[in-house]
């Protein structure tokens, strides 16, 4: 009678066990809304380029919010605004309301200015500059910290007149870098395609409000203010529900490359887990990109260990390896803090993947024949 009250009481842990990895796996399968950070660059005593006596600040609002107001017509998708009022926000700042929003997606709205007849919309990630014109619209961009008190200490000495500063600046974004470029890469289409504006295409520079974001981050210059024609239609009503929509049509475009591509590179192994000697151990994905990484900590914002594989054109970067679910929790949880939003559990068996699901199906089938 005591053996097989045991035996009840283990069956009724082991489901209880499997009840919370199944809404674990069902979490990480569907996740929140994705989230949107539209920010509108600029703002109160930065005025941004007055090109043709036209304020930056104000029509890139006014974008932002017509943006915004597009994007959440649709139920999947969660928009946050940086500001929604003529306010000075300091960079870093930006960056904060992102990260802490858990953002998917980082979209920062400016008006470009050169003293040519310059013309069309572009788009940025953040990288090293590979000419001149990249790095002065950087520069121009960055100047804005001039504005907020004890700049050098927030931004560590760094100078927007020196190229070198831009270097350090690179490094946290690397590893978003890939999905950055996508989502650039769907709002210039957009813009191609949709409005037949020139295409200035997607360029690397220095832009310090990107740096400091933990999520594909882009930033949108939608045309010269200082042209006289383009100036004028970035400050008609016409013309900004125009962006607007190319901006947003953008948006919804790469969320849903994102949710094709989801199950699409991921490779398991049909593996036979029949044997009880078979190594079974979870690993944390952080991120998966084209470009190869040394598996370092500083490459990673200090967490380690770090493991690189390479799946098809893929380079697959995993955090830690434990052999309990329960410390898998916590590492996921851990990268999580340290700004991996997207990290998800993932479980091997040897050295081959394996879905969450059946190491769950085996465990329990184990368990079964242990207590019979």
């Amino acid at each position: 009678m005591i053996l097989k009250k045991k035996y009840t009481l283990k069956i009724y842990f082991l489901i209880a066990i499997i009840s919370l990895i199944s809404a674990e796996l069902f979490s990480q399968q569907n996740d929140k809304r994705f989230t949107v950070v539209i920010d509108a660059g600029h703002g109160g005593k930065d005025p941004g380029n007055r090109g043709n006596n036209y304020y930056e600040k104000k029509i890139a609002l006014k974008i932002a919010l017509t943006t915004g107001e597009i994007l959440k017509k649709k139920s999947d998708i969660n928009v946050i605004y940086t500001r929604k009022k003529d306010v000075f926000i300091g960079l870093i700042k930006r960056a904060e309301i992102a990260n802490k929003a858990d953002a998917d997606l980082f979209v920062s709205i400016h008006c470009d200015a050169h003293n040519s007849n310059a013309f069309g919309a572009g788009s940025f990630v953040l990288g090293l500059h590979a000419n001149q014109r990249n790095f002065e619209i950087a520069k121009k961009e960055n100047n804005v910290i001039f504005y907020e008190e004890n700049y050098q200490q927030k931004y560590d000495g760094f100078d927007p007149n020196n190229p070198e500063s831009v270097i350090s600046l690179t490094l946290m974004q690397e590893t978003y870098l890939d999905q950055s470029i996508k989502a650039a890469d769907a709002i210039q289409k957009s813009f191609k395609n949709n409005l037949k504006r020139k295409d200035r295409s997607v360029k690397q520079a220095g832009f310090i409000v990107l740096k400091y974001t933990y999520m594909p981050s882009v930033l949108v210059e939608a045309g010269f203010l200082t042209n006289k024609k383009e100036g004028a239609y970035l400050n008609s009503s016409k013309g900004q529900k125009e962006i607007s929509n190319a901006v947003a049509d953008g948006i919804i475009n790469y969320f849903s490359s994102l949710k094709l591509s989801l199950n699409k590179n991921d490779s398991y192994q049909a593996i036979n887990l029949n044997n009880d000697n078979e190594e079974i151990y979870f690993r944390i994905q952080l991120a998966a990109s084209s470009r190869s990484l040394e598996p370092r900590d500083y490459n990673f914002k200090g967490l380690s260990p770090i493991f690189k594989e390479k799946e098809g054109d893929l380079y697959r970067y995993y955090f830690g390896k434990v052999k309990s679910y329960s410390e898998a929790k916590k590492m996921k949880r851990k990268a999580i803090r340290f700004g991996y939003r997207s990290a998800f559990i993932v479980s091997f068996s040897g050295d081959k993947k394996v879905k969450l699901s059946s190491v769950i199906d085996w465990n329990f089938k184990r368990i079964q024949q242990n207590i019979h």
